[in-house]
C-alpha cells in the first residue's frame, strides 16, 4: 500500500507543499493520533464501500442507454474506444484539448528537442530561445490575431513606463487590463480589412486557434504580473535611492539574480522568488515578451510570476529531476484514463446540455450534477497538468494548480486555495494583499471573486456566482472564529462535520448553478428535494453520508499533519 499512497501523495505534485524542517516539527507537534483503526472509522469505511459504488451506478442509470431520456441526448455522443461504448465528447472545451492531444504531444517533443539542439550548437540564454520560439508559436497559434494581443501587451507596458508615479501607474494598468476583457468581448471579430482595405489579407489566416481571446485571459495575468512586479521594484528602488534612474536599481534593493555568476546565487524559496525584486534593467521589452509568450505555459498556465520565471531561467531548481518529472507524468496519465472512463460510462455532459433529466429522482439529478462537476474539475486539471509537465520537462517549475480532488473539499475558503492554486496565489499577491488582506477580508474577497468572475467570462451569471461565493464565506469565517477556542474538545470535529455538510451543500449549489445545471436545473433539483417524500429522504441520507465524508476528510488531513504537511486546504 505504501507505494500507492506515495504515488497519490501531495509531495509528488509539488515540492512547494513540503514545509521546512522547523515548520514540519511544529505541524507534527499539533497533530492527533491516528483514528483509522477505531470502530468509528471502520464503520465509515463500510459506508464508503456501499455508498460510492451506489453513486456511480445511480449516475450511470440516469445517463446511459437504459434511461428513458437517452434519445434526447444520444446525438451528442461519438464513437468511443473503451469496450465498444460511445463517448460523451460534447464539452467543447475538453473536446478541443482531447482532439488536439496528439498535436500537443508533438509540439512538446518539438519544443524540448529544439531546446536541447540549440543548447548544444549555440551559447544563448534560455530567455532568447523563449523569445524566438514564443513569437513563432504565437503566430502559428493565432495567425495575425496575435497583433491584437501584442497591442494590449504593449499598451500595458507603456502605461507602466510613462506614468511616473507607481501608484497611479498601477491603477492605470489595472483599469486597462480589465477593460481589455470588455474590448475583446465586443470587438474580437472586427476584421482588419474593415480598418484598412489593404490589410484584408490578414483576415485570411487565423492560426490553429481562431478564438485567440479565450486564451488571452492567461496572457492578461502574465501581462499584469510583469508590470506590477516592475512597478513594485521601481517603488523599492525609489525608496532607497530616489535619484537613481530606471537603469540602476541601486545596491540596496532586494535583487534576486546575479547574472554574471549564477552559481553564486543562493537557491531561493518559493516565497522569495515571488516577492523579491529583480534589477530594474531586467524589466525590459525582451524579457517581457519572453515571459508573455513562454510556450509551455502560454495557453492555460499554470500562472507563474515574472520574478519567479526569470529567476528560474538562470537558476534551475534542485527539485526538478527525471524521477520526479516521470512520476508526475504518470499521475497525469492516470487522470486522463479516469476522465476517459467517466466520458465512456457516464454521459452527464450530454444530459446537462439537453436538460434530459425529466422523471429522474432527486438522487439521480444530484449525481448528474456531482459527476458533471467532477468532469469540470478533470477537464481543467488535465490540461493544466499537461502544460505543467511540459514546463517541468523544459526546466521551469510553476505551481501546481490542483492539489485536492474536487470531492475532497469541505471548506469554501480551502476549496479556493486548492482549486486553480496558481491563480489563487496570483490574486493574493496582486489583489488581496495590496487591498488590505485579512484586515478587510470581506471587501478584499469581494474584489478578488469579482475579478475572478469577470476574468472567466463577462457574464452576469458568473458575476453573481462570485458574489454568492463571498456570501458563503461569511458564516464559515464567523463560525471558525467562534469555535476556534474549543478546537481541543472531543466534540469539536463533530460540530465541524455538521458545518462541513452545510458548506458542501452551499458549494454544490453555487457551482451547479454557475457551471452545470443553470437556473432551470437548479430549480428542478431544489423543488424535487423539498416537495417530495423521496426528496426529503434523499436530503437526510445525503447529509448522513456527507457527515461521514467530512470525518474522513478531516482524518486524511490529520494523516498529512503527522508527516509534517499542512497545506491549509
Amino acid at each position: 500500500m505504501h507505494p500507492i499512497l506515495e504515488f497519490f501523495s501531495l509531495q509528488v505534485l509539488d515540492d512547494r507543499l513540503l514545509p521546512d524542517s522547523k515548520r514540519k516539527q511544529q505541524v507534527i507537534s499539533k497533530s492527533h493520533i491516528s483514528r483509522w483503526n477505531t470502530w468509528e472509522f471502520r464503520i465509515y469505511l463500510l459506508v464508503f464501500l456501499f455508498i460510492v459504488p451506489l453513486m456511480y451506478k445511480t449516475c450511470m442509470d440516469a445517463s446511459n442507454e437504459t434511461n428513458p431520456n437517452y434519445n434526447r441526448f444520444q446525438h451528442l455522443l461519438s464513437q468511443g474506444w473503451m469496450f465498444g461504448r460511445k463517448v460523451d465528447n460534447s464539452d467543447s472545451q475538453y473536446r478541443f484539448f482531447r482532439d488536439n492531444l496528439p498535436m500537443l504531444v508533438g509540439l512538446i517533443v518539438l519544443h524540448s528537442g529544439l531546446r536541447k539542439l540549440v543548447g548544444l550548437g549555440f551559447t544563448i540564454q534560455r530567455t532568447t530561445f523563449d523569445f524566438v520560439f514564443g513569437i513563432v508559436f504565437l503566430f502559428g497559434a493565432h495567425g495575425y490575431n496575435c497583433l491584437r494581443i501584442h497591442f494590449h501587451v504593449f499598451v500595458t507596458y507603456l502605461l507602466a513606463r510613462l506614468i511616473p508615479n507607481p501608484k497611479y501607474a498601477t491603477l492605470a494598468c489595472w483599469i486597462w487590463a480589465v477593460s481589455t476583457l470588455f474590448i475583446n468581448d465586443n470587438y474580437r471579430t472586427v476584421q482588419f480589412g474593415s480598418l484598412l482595405p489593404s490589410l484584408s489579407f490578414m483576415d485570411q489566416f487565423h492560426g490553429i486557434i481562431a478564438r485567440w481571446d479565450v486564451f488571452y485571459n492567461f496572457t492578461l495575468l502574465r501581462m499584469l504580473s510583469f508590470n506590477l512586479d516592475y512597478l513594485n521594484a521601481k517603488a523599492e528602488a525609489a525608496a532607497f535611492k530616489p535619484k537613481k534612474d530606471d537603469n540602476d536599481s541601486g545596491t540596496e534593493t532586494h535583487n534576486i539574480l546575479e547574472k554574471q555568476n549564477p552559481s553564486t546565487t543562493p537557491i531561493l524559496s518559493d516565497k522569495e522568488r515571488m516577492n523579491n525584486s529583480l534589477p530594474l534593467n531586467e524589466y525590459n521589452v525582451f524579457n517581457y515578451i519572453s515571459y508573455i509568450t513562454y510556450t509551455p505555459l502560454y495557453i492555460a498556465g499554470p500562472v507563474i510570476t515574472f520574478n519567479d520565471y526569470f529567476y528560474q531561467s538562470f537558476n534551475p531548481l534542485p527539485t526538478i529531476n527525471f524521477k520526479k518529472t516521470a512520476i508526475y507524468g504518470l499521475r497525469l496519465l492516470f487522470c486522463i484514463l479516469v476522465m476517459e472512463f467517466l466520458l465512456h460510462f457516464m454521459y452527464v455532459v450530454a444530459v446537462s446540455k439537453t436538460k434530459a433529466w425529466q422523471g429522474n429522482t432527486p438522487f439521480q439529478i444530484s449525481m448528474i450534477g456531482l459527476f458533471n462537476l467532477n468532469i469540470v474539475w478533470l477537464k481543467l486539471l488535465i490540461p493544466w497538468r499537461m502544460f505543467r509537465f511540459w514546463s517541468l520537462v523544459d526546466g521551469i517549475d510553476p505551481p501546481e494548480n490542483m492539489i485536492r480532488c474536487m470531492d475532497n473539499n469541505y471548506s469554501a475558503m480551502a476549496f479556493w486555495r486548492a482549486w486553480h492554486r496558481s491563480f489563487n496565489r496570483w490574486t493574493i499577491k496582486y489583489i488581496y494583499v495590496p487591498l488590505g488582506g485579512s484586515r478587510y477580508r470581506i471587501l478584499t474577497s469581494l474584489a478578488v471573486f469579482s475579478f475572478v468572475a469577470i476574468w472567466h467570462d463577462i457574464e452576469l451569471k458568473l458575476l453573481m456566482w462570485g458574489w454568492i461565493i463571498v456570501l458563503f464565506l461569511l458564516p464559515e469565517i464567523t463560525l471558525t472564529n467562534m469555535f476556534k477556542p474549543y478546537s481541543e474538545c472531543w466534540w469539536f470535529r463533530h460540530v465541524c462535520a455538521v458545518g462541513a455538510i452545510i458548506n458542501i451543500w452551499m458549494m454544490m449549489f453555487a457551482n451547479l448553478y454557475g457551471f452545470v445545471l443553470g437556473g432551470d436545473g437548479m430549480k428542478l433539483l431544489i423543488t424535487e428535494i423539498f416537495t417530495s417524500s423521496d426528496g426529503l429522504k434523499f436530503l437526510v441520507s445525503s447529509c448522513v453520508c456527507l457527515f461521514v465524508a467530512a470525518q474522513v476528510m478531516f482524518e486524511l488531513r490529520e494523516a498529512e499533519k503527522r508527516r509534517g504537511i499542512d497545506v491549509r486546504c
